[in-house]
């Protein structure tokens, strides 16, 4: 519990948290919804106008709707066959991102009825198809991919918003062994990824994908034997980045990372790997599970 928690709980009555945490999920709601409708009746038109313009979660995107959508039409043709497209709620059940991730739930946006407003597609896709390979042989394969505004709650810093585009791609598959069943699913999204960013970027953005192997030797191995002759030393570079630290125990086995520019002009378009997540949803540790995002306002500044 941190110092915000503790003061709120300091100031009500003994014995509320009990009472609030043995509510039924049902009535608890009812309780919220009833101060929510409260506070909604004592807002004003001028409160309204205020809020537009310093909260951060409500401001407008300043990304051109229509260049934004022109390039994310165009993330779509060249989309493989293999995906299908699936388009998203804006909410997910609760306990989407944190009960499968590091993720704190005070960095996703939670509503009044057990759901919280997307912050990352990866999740609610690996969900999605979860239910579809159940629905399958075991050597079915599910490849989904979606393209949908987030909302995060964490502070990103000046000049940063709240929400953002991603199109993202999940894939699950069950486990081959030595590493195969990895190898075939890292192939086909870095192939996107190197289609998608020598297609609609110039040379000049020095765009690259970044890989590092996380704690799987096998993977490691299946990269440069089978991943990387697959995909070819031509286009976009395959850069190895074996100092990444981010996305440690977030990720299993492999992570990707999508950049452009150098040095310090560096910024960061997409990122991605292996995770856990339909091997837990399905009850099935074999199930390997591969994901992969980018960030479309970003990808959509520095395309012509």
């Amino acid at each position: 519990m941190d110092d915000a928690e503790r003061r709120v709980w300091s100031r009500l009555p003994d014995g509320t948290r009990s009472a609030l945490a043995g509510l039924a999920p049902a009535d608890l709601r009812t309780l919220l919804l009833a101060v929510a409708r409260d506070r909604a009746a004592a807002v004003r038109p001028a409160d309204l106008v205020r809020r537009w313009r310093t909260d951060r979660f409500t401001r407008p995107a300043a990304a051109d709707p229509r260049a934004l959508a022109a390039v994310e039409a165009r993330l779509w043709r060249l989309l493989p066959a293999e995906f299908a497209g699936v388009d998203l709620s804006p909410v997910a059940p609760l306990g989407t991102c944190s009960a499968v991730t590091p993720m704190s739930q005070n960095r996703i946006v939670t509503t009044f009825r057990a759901t919280e407003v997307l912050s990352d597609p990866t999740n609610a896709l690996a969900i999605e198809a979860a239910v579809r390979r159940r629905e399958q042989p075991a050597d079915g394969a599910v490849h989904l991919a979606a393209c949908h505004r987030v909302l995060r709650a964490q502070g990103f810093g000046p000049g940063w918003s709240a929400h953002f585009r991603l199109f993202t791609l999940v894939s699950s598959a069950r486990d081959g062994g030595s590493g195969r069943t990895e190898a075939r699913l890292l192939t086909l999204h870095l192939a996107y990824w190197r289609t998608v960013l020598a297609t609609l970027l110039p040379q000049s953005a020095a765009a690259r994908v970044r890989l590092t192997v996380l704690d799987s030797p096998v993977v490691g191995e299946r990269i440069e034997d089978t991943v990387r002759p697959a995909l070819g030393p031509s286009g976009v570079p395959l850069v190895d980045d074996p100092e990444r630290r981010r996305g440690r125990g977030y990720y299993v086995g492999a992570a990707l990372r999508i950049t452009a520019g150098h040095g310090a002009d560096e910024i960061a378009l997409g990122d991605g790997g292996f995770t856990d997540w339909t091997a837990r949803f399905t009850s099935d540790a074999k199930e390997r599970c591969l994901t992969s995002c980018l960030n479309t306002e970003r990808l959509t500044t520095l395309t012509p």
